[in-house]
């Protein structure tokens, strides 16, 4: 059935700013859909529309477009021209991939609903949503998410449930307005230590997944609410062990010693950093004497960007905070979510990825970390 031309033709005569055509039973959309150039919202859900009209690019001032549960396998080149847009629904087709050119269009996009479609990747340019808010990919066959999605920092929600997800993208802390984030029932072994600096994060649902820890950060996170039922979550089950030798290499030994001296350098210069020459006492001549070195030391860092870059990925002891380069002893600590992490629902108690640098650390008494043993 094709939308009626006369049908239509009344329409145009009222210069409707919105236009109702779902269950209508539509296989096509008449191109006469161009000369209703005043469309700010279109609503065309639950019918049988294959494709769409290239007439459809007039609409300049279309606002939101909804397109849901119809026959589509390919989103039209011609919603790339509505630049305007910032609502779209496109759940329950059969669309199978994004066009880059398409995306590079809707720049004024804030919403976009995907659920129920058969897309296996999303291309990296969805970076090119530039003011996206919403994103909802529910019910794909999706096995990755792009680290280019970590760069739409207005992103607030992001929907991913149901895929066939195996990891989120190391680079997800960079999603600083995250509020919620949905990817129940994937097969998510871990979390990226990322998600630990999404400081705006609210909800979080991880349930159905593979996950057995999570990561070191959880519990600096402003969480309301933490789903995280049907995973092999690690156990309070205590068993004996055998304590390896240390040893640590010399690319360890030398990593930790800057690491303390650049930490010791900053204490100093925020200690006297303020202070006239003449203020400074002969007791801390010393110290002064010192902070030459160490000033060398962070100048002489910047010539070699690869030692840089290597030591900014270090990581902290949970237990006496001091910096370290590989992970030297993967711990856990069990926290109450509703208790410790305050929030309004009751997942339990949680395992919590703690790193420790040295079993000196980790044999001292008075802490609640405890070895992991995998199986």
């Amino acid at each position: 059935m094709v939308m009626g031309d006369t049908l239509l033709l009344r329409v145009i005569k009222g210069n409707p700013k919105c236009l109702n055509l779902s269950s209508k039973n539509l296989s096509k959309i008449s191109t006469l859909i161009g000369r209703l150039e005043c469309l700010t919202v279109l609503q065309l859900k639950n019918n049988k529309i294959k494709d769409l009209p290239v007439e459809l690019s007039s609409l300049t001032k279309l606002i939101v477009l909804n397109i849901g549960n119809n026959l589509l396998e390919e989103i039209p080149e011609s919603l790339g021209h509505l630049h305007s847009l910032e609502t779209l629904h496109l759940f329950g087709n059969r669309i199978q991939k994004l066009p880059n050119k398409v995306l590079g269009g809707l720049r004024s996009l804030t919403f976009l609903n995907l659920n129920n479609n058969g897309l296996r990747t999303i291309t990296p340019s969805i970076n090119k949503l530039v003011n996206l808010q919403y994103l909802s990919l529910d019910g794909n066959s999706l096995t990755s998410l792009p680290s280019e999605l970590c760069a739409i920092s207005p992103l607030t929600e992001l929907h991913a449930a149901n895929n066939q997800l195996t990891a989120l993208p190391l680079e997800i802390g960079f999603l600083v307005n995250l509020t919620k984030l949905y990817v129940q029932k994937n097969k998510i072994r871990e979390l990226p230590e990322g998600i630990g600096k999404l400081y705006n994060l609210k909800v979080i649902d991880v349930a159905a997944n593979e996950l057995r820890i999570f990561p070191t950060e959880l519990n600096k996170l402003p969480l309301k609410e933490l789903y995280c039922e049907e995973n092999p979550l690690i156990d309070h089950v205590p068993i004996k062990s055998v304590q390896e030798e240390e040893v640590l290499t010399l690319k360890e030994i030398c990593a930790r010693f800057i690491m303390v001296e650049l930490k010791t350098s900053l204490r100093h210069d925020s200690k006297y950093g303020n202070k006239s020459q003449s203020a400074i006492n002969s007791s801390s001549c010393n110290a002064h004497i010192a902070s030459d070195r160490w000033s060398y030391l962070r100048i002489a860092i910047r010539h070699y960007p690869s030692v840089k870059e290597m030591l900014g990925q270090a990581s902290k002891c949970a237990f006496c905070n001091r910096s370290f380069l590989n992970t030297w002893l993967e711990c856990v600590t069990f926290v109450d979510a509703k208790k410790d992490l305050k929030t309004m629902n009751s997942p339990g108690r949680i395992p919590i990825r703690a790193l420790l640098c040295s079993y000196k650390c980790f044999n001292t008494p008075g802490h609640s970390f405890y070895g992991v043993a995998f199986p």
